[in-house]
This record gives C-alpha cells, structure tokens and sequence, in this order.
C-alpha cells in the first residue's frame, strides 16, 4: 500500500523550486502536522520522520550535485527550514547539525575527503553534526580544551564537548579541537576533524530541555580516542577556527530561517484563533488592542523573511555574509520569541494547556536566541562588518 510519502517523492524536483516546496507542504501536512505533538510532549527521537528526510534527500540539501547531493542554494534551503519550523522547528535541527559538518568538509576538505565522505553524508549512511561547545566554552571557541596529538599516522583526541545535536543518534561529528596549545593567538592552534564514533568516543546522557524536544542534545566524551591523520579536515593544522565559524555562516541562515518559520507559525495560530474565538459579541480579531498585536507580527515575521533571504542570496553568490547572516539570526530569532509571546496573550489562558500548539512555540523560540551564537555576539559581529566596511 503506497504511503504518503510515495504520493510525495515524485514530485520532487529539485530544479523547479515551486514543485519543491509544494512537496515539502504536502508532507508536513500528511506526516508531520499528525504527529508532532506526540513526538514533541514524549520528547522521543522521530525515527519514522528521520528516515523520510533521509529519503527526501534533505541530509544532502546543500551538498553539491557531483557528491550525491541536492545541491540547493541557500535560499531555497532557507525556504524549507522556514516551511518546516512554521510547524515543527525541532526536526530542522536534525539535518542542519549535519549539513554543517558537510559544509566544513566541502569547504575546506582535500578532494580526497569530499569523494570519501560527502556522499555517505548526502545519502544519509553517515549522519551527524557540529562539536564545538565545551562546558567552560561556549561563543569564546578559542577557549576549547579538547586536544589532539600527532602520534604516528593518528591522532590521540582527550575532552568534552557538551550541548551536541544529534550527539547520541548521530555517528560522526565535525570535532575542534586544539593541535598546539602554546599558539599565539589562540586560534591559530585549532583544527577541525571528522571523529566518527569508536573505541575511545562515548556519549553522555540526553540532556533534558524546556523545548526543541525530540531532538537529542548530549555530551561527547573522549579519552585517548584515536582517529587517522587524513580525518583532518584539509589535511593542515591551524586552519580548524576558520573551517568552522565558516560553516557557521549556513548555521545562522538556518536559524534565521527556523526563526521565519517560528514566527510565521505563531502568527498563524494567532490568526486563526483571533478570528474563532468572540469575546463581547464579536471574534477578537475585530478588537482593537488584537489588531494591533497582529498588526505587529505580521510586521515582525516579514521583515525576518526579508532579511534571511538576503542572507542567503548573498551567500549563494559566495560574498562574505557573516554580518548579514547575523542581521537575519539575531532579528529573525527575535521575532520568533516577541510573535509566540504575543500569540499566548491573544490565546489567553489556553495558551498554557499542552492541548493547544503555540506553547510549543514560546518553548522552541528562546532556543534561536542563543543557538548558533548568542544573539549580544550578533550584535557585536554586525557593528564590527559594518564599521570596517564603512571606513572614516
């Protein structure tokens, strides 16, 4: 019997971006909206919907067509993320965690490591994601204490990484470490490896969160974990900060977008339940201090989507985007939480039962605010790009 996902998959094409995201559509709505709730009040790993992403080729998103991938641009990829999170924000986590890690690899690998990995990324066979935070180290990444040491043909890896994606269900993870120590400045003794797991690599408990349920965030715990002198992303130590705040700038796009989606959702809710629900004789979307929050949202949630897309449009052209890309997290992010806030007021007292949806998106929103860099460091990397591109 065909499942929904076989009335799905043929019409994906993705060249025609229109056909593209009417797909995307049909399965959130067939697949996703169903079941969500569950996944999300259980806080269980959605295995059935992984394994129809795996299919749709989403963990190959943006990898390139000559690797298995669906080589989308940023910006149909931002569009995806946006569609999916106006539902369900957790799950886009799961594939951008890894195509992070592609993109390192991509980016900065030997060809040698592209042909190697890329595919079985793209594919699905290896997924994982991006280890960078440690318990004293989160936005200062310079402050990172795992180290790797040449030994041989190996590398001997010692340390923690903690607040993963995808840390327990995931198999092979972008790793920054520090090579040397001593080095001055700091970053200049990062480097960035694929460490999949093995003898030496175990994984901590899931940590227990507020929201982004279903998705699995843990610690990675490594001691003399060994892995091969070609898992060095580039084949060159020292390059390791640069490869990894690079795959960052995807990062924040995704969050942006996931913060388009959060806002647009809530909105959405919002929308539907103001024109429902009357108070005085008359739905409360005819209120005025109603309108005027609405008004407010509607505002919010286009400007996020603007400035993402000009995030991505400029990393599709391959400029240097950390300002806007930053622009579009921290505002998009912003938006998110103000839009789910205000949603719960216009829901009212159901806004705090589970049997409504939008306590999801007041749970999941705070998470883009701190995700992928704090949104104060937004603030800063965006005053910093924009004085040095506007010189006295």
């Amino acid at each position: 019997m065909a499942t929904a996902l076989d009335m799905i998959r043929p019409a994906i094409d993705v060249d025609d971006e229109a056909a593209l995201l009417e797909a995307i559509d049909r399965w959130i709505e067939r697949e996703v909206r169903p079941v969500v709730m569950k996944y999300d009040h259980d806080d269980v790993w959605p295995a059935e919907i992984v394994a129809q992403m795996v299919e749709m080729g989403l963990f190959g998103a943006t990898i390139g067509k000559q690797y298995g991938g669906l080589g989308l641009p940023a910006v149909t990829y931002a569009k995806i993320v946006a569609r999916i999170s106006s539902h369900w924000m957790a799950i886009t986590g799961i594939f951008n965690s890894h195509l992070i890690m592609a993109v390192a690899v991509e980016k900065f690998g030997t060809e040698a490591q592209k042909q190697l990995w890329l595919p079985k990324f793209a594919s699905g066979e290896i997924r994982g994601g991006l280890a960078l935070t440690e318990p004293n180290a989160g936005t200062d990444l310079q402050a990172i204490r795992t180290t790797a040491v040449r030994d041989g043909d190996d590398y001997v890896i010692n340390g923690t990484k903690t607040w993963i994606s995808n840390g327990i269900q995931g198999s092979c993870f972008a790793l920054l470490v520090k090579t040397d120590t001593r080095a001055d400045p700091r970053y200049k003794g990062m480097s960035l490896f694929l460490a999949p797991k093995g003898p030496g690599f175990t994984t901590g408990k899931k940590f227990e969160k507020l929201g982004y349920k279903s998705i699995d965030s843990a610690e990675l715990i490594f001691e003399d974990y060994r892995v091969p002198a070609h898992y060095l992303i580039g084949e060159r130590e020292g390059q390791g900060f640069f490869q990894a705040t690079g795959g960052l700038e995807l990062g924040r796009i995704n969050v942006a977008a996931r913060g388009v989606g959060l806002a647009e959702g809530a909105l959405r809710l919002a929308t539907d339940y103001a024109q429902t629900r009357e108070t005085m004789g008359k739905p409360i979307a005819e209120h005025q201090a109603i309108q005027l929050k609405i008004g407010d949202m509607v505002t919010r949630a286009r400007a996020a989507r603007l400035l993402t897309f000009d995030a991505a449009e400029a990393y599709d052209r391959g400029q240097r985007c950390d300002m806007e890309a930053g622009m579009a997290k921290y505002f998009a992010s912003e938006a998110a939480v103000k839009n789910a806030e205000e949603a719960m007021r216009i829901f009212g007292g159901y806004a705090y039962s589970k049997e409504y949806e939008i306590e999801r998106y007041y749970r999941d929103a705070m998470l883009m605010c701190i995700g992928e860099g704090t949104n104060e460091m937004q603030r800063m990397i965006i005053s910093k790009q924009w004085v040095k591109r506007n010189p006295a």
